[in-house]
């Protein structure tokens, strides 16, 4: 599988910030700094062939499909992709897979199995003195851990990270492991170390060249903030990572983002400009063609007018929402619109 290949599939596996809630999984951005680098398959290596070119196919099939939020295809395409490259003994591809099957179960909800499919991933590092991997394998697995409500046992494994980042002296883990390590105290109420740390963690972007990762630590300042009830710091912070993220065309954290701004305007009673970054995002996701990112957008601005008192407009962004989940088979999203609706 090609760098520039690789690159595309991690781009797509991100995560949605929940409007209105302190995010504390980013597992995207643990990904795009460094692993991109370890699908460059020497030539003569044994892998080519038949079987690699149909797991290549299957990764690329399975990106496809996280793309259009097609998540559950996406997660068996991959699976297959695993099975293809455990056969033909590529360990680096397979532990890379197994990232794209946990942060796309991570999407969905779906904690343990996105736990499992990223400790297997953390393993291969293990045995293949991957240090690297290690690291990102460790954030990966912590930011899982947050997500389950285990503030302490994420924090215990982004500081391995953080110590086998300053051993091999790589600027990206430490931002990286730094920047989770303040999500850690933010998940704990301790906002006031969360923000050092994270303050601390753009030192290391800065010096990385790392604007994706520079834009992600903002964004979670953003999210520090919002939990000590800054909004308007908040809101400063998310700017930041707007501009970054716009420069670099780092879609994710441009997502992420504006659904913080949101969630900082809101508060705020800053309906205006939360509408204006909304219309941003629904334009984004219409460009990828990405429907679950697109009824994510939907039901933000449903929300957003209903807040600001517009209950004909919300109707018809609620309305818009359901057709979309709909399209998507997510009963559940269904369910919860409808319900919202007729409350509406």
């Amino acid at each position: 599988m090609s760098r520039r290949l690789l690159a595309v599939v991690l781009a797509s596996a991100s995560l949605l910030t929940a409007t209105g809630t302190v995010c504390l999984f980013n597992l995207s951005e643990a990904n795009a700094a460094s692993l991109n680098e370890q699908l460059n398959i020497p030539v003569n290596n044994g892998t080519q062939g038949e079987l690699r070119d149909e797991a290549d196919r299957l990764v690329r099939l399975g990106g496809q499909y996280e793309q259009q939020g097609s998540l559950e295809k996406a997660i068996a395409s991959w699976q297959q992709a695993v099975k293809l490259y455990q056969r033909i003994g590529d360990v680096s591809a397979t532990g890379l897979t197994y990232d794209f099957i946990g942060l796309t179960y991570a999407q969905l909800g779906r904690i343990r199995e996105a736990e499992d499919a990223l400790r297997r991933r953390l393993a291969i590092a293990r045995d293949n003195r991957d240090f690297r991997g290690q690291i990102y394998g460790l954030n990966n697995v912590g930011t899982v851990l947050l997500r389950r409500g285990a503030p302490q046992a994420a924090a215990s494994a982004f500081n391995e990270a953080l110590t086998i980042a300053q051993n091999i002296n790589s600027l990206e883990g430490q931002g990286l492991s730094l920047s989770n390590l303040g999500l850690a105290a933010v998940a704990t109420g301790n906002y006031n170390q969360g923000i050092k740390q994270l303050e601390s963690a753009l030192t290391y972007r800065r010096q990385a060249g790392d604007p994706s990762g520079e834009a992600s630590t903002y964004n979670n300042l953003g999210d520090a903030y919002r939990g000590a009830q800054r909004y308007q710091d908040a809101a400063n912070a998310y700017g930041v990572a707007l501009r970054l993220a716009r420069t670099s065309r780092d879609r994710p954290n441009h997502l992420r983002a504006i659904d913080g701004l949101v969630a900082s305007y809101r508060p705020l009673g800053n309906y205006t400009r939360a509408l204006e970054v909304l219309d941003q995002r629904l334009a984004l996701t219409q460009e990828q063609s990405n429907l679950r990112q697109q009824l994510a957008t939907l039901r933000s601005l449903a929300e957003i007018y209903q807040a600001s008192g517009n209950r004909e407009t919300a109707r018809n962004f609620y309305q818009r929402a359901i057709v979309v989940a709909r399209a998507l088979e997510d009963t559940r999203s269904e369910s919860l619109l409808l319900d919202q609706l007729r409350r509406l």
